[in-house]
């Protein structure tokens, strides 16, 4: 048996969480893909207080720990995730937070949806998260991705991060924009645990704010986002080949290649959705058939935004 197999069977009667815990949960559950193989073990905790210590006792014996929040920009091996998948997407909600001076602020549980994030700041007339309607995944998810859509990043709002350590400390991390670029956040290179994110907003007009999140939505509605299952954008979009990546696969005729149920939107060349079964080996194969094609004919090398997860023998 492996090690890490053998370890969760021993620390399972250590585990006593309000949640749910289950061993082999299918994670196309759990993905916006709707895909992914099993989790060795599944720990869906519904009381934020118990996730420094449940941190810190899967960190001391070993475990390996996947943080899964709206399950966006991953693909997850058919193999699934050996270790621990610790869901926070029952841990959300969010409080009014003001900072120095009272400055509008509001502070959100990390697997808080982003949509519901933008909602709660719409009712409350506070402006700066706009951008984020409609994208998938979660608060958590984007803090760590540093979620960047129409020429705004979390990186421009992000106020104070509060992160559990592996022994189960607390740190409350003050951020710096130097400490960020594009789809980079400091928490990638941190053995860390987002738990909290709080923002800096603007006082607005309800109206305005709600008028600009339907916008948004419209417009990933007119991309295909949400015609089929899929993960966003899979390649970085930074336009440092002169051009957005989108419009460079369209060029490359892209849309609609497809590998089994695995395709490239008809409707957005740098989005690959899920036509119903498709498997991550699938859509691993697409990708590197759409960046072959692209370093051939550019000499571009694609950087990837939806990160193969899991137990792939390579990828």
């Amino acid at each position: 048996m492996p090690r890490t197999l053998s370890t969760i069977g021993k620390i399972l009667e250590k585990i006593n969480i309000k949640g749910s815990i289950r061993r082999e949960e299918p994670l196309s559950r759990h993905t916006t893909f709707r895909i992914g193989g099993p989790a060795d073990l599944f720990l869906q905790p519904a009381d934020p207080d118990e996730l420094p210590a449940l941190f810190a006792l899967l960190r001391g014996e070993g475990v390996p720990v996947f943080p899964l929040g709206g399950g966006a920009n991953i693909l997850v091996s058919d193999r699934g995730i050996r270790g621990a998948v610790l869901d926070l997407s029952e841990l959300r909600g969010g409080r009014r937070a003001d900072g120095p001076g009272g400055e509008p602020r509001l502070e959100f549980l990390a697997g808080t949806p982003v949509s519901a994030a933008c909602e709660q700041a719409c009712r409350l007339g506070l402006s700066g998260l706009e951008f984020l309607y409609a994208m998938p995944g979660s608060v958590g998810g984007a803090v760590w991705m540093n979620a960047r859509c129409y020429s705004r990043s979390i990186s421009d709002v992000l106020a104070e991060v509060q992160v559990a350590e592996p022994g189960g400390d607390l740190r409350l991390h003050l951020p710096g924009p130097e400490q960020f670029d594009y789809k980079l956040s400091p928490y990638q290179g941190m053995d860390a645990l987002i738990l909290r994110a709080c923002f800096r907003l603007q006082e607005g007009d309800p109206r305005a704010i709600q008028a600009a999140m339907q916008a948004n939505r419209a417009d990933r509605e007119a991309k295909g986002h949400f015609l089929w299952p899929c993960a966003g954008s899979v390649w970085k979009n930074n336009r440092s080949f002169g051009e957005p990546t989108g419009r460079i696969l369209d060029s490359l005729g892209c849309k609609g290649l497809r590998v089994g149920d695995a395709a490239v939107s008809d409707r957005h060349a740098n989005i690959i959705v899920n036509l119903g079964q498709a498997t991550a080996a699938q859509v691993l194969e697409l990708m590197r058939i759409v960046e072959t094609r692209v370093f051939e004919d550019r000499g571009y090398r694609l950087e990837r935004e939806v990160l193969p997860v899991g137990d792939f023998p390579s990828a």
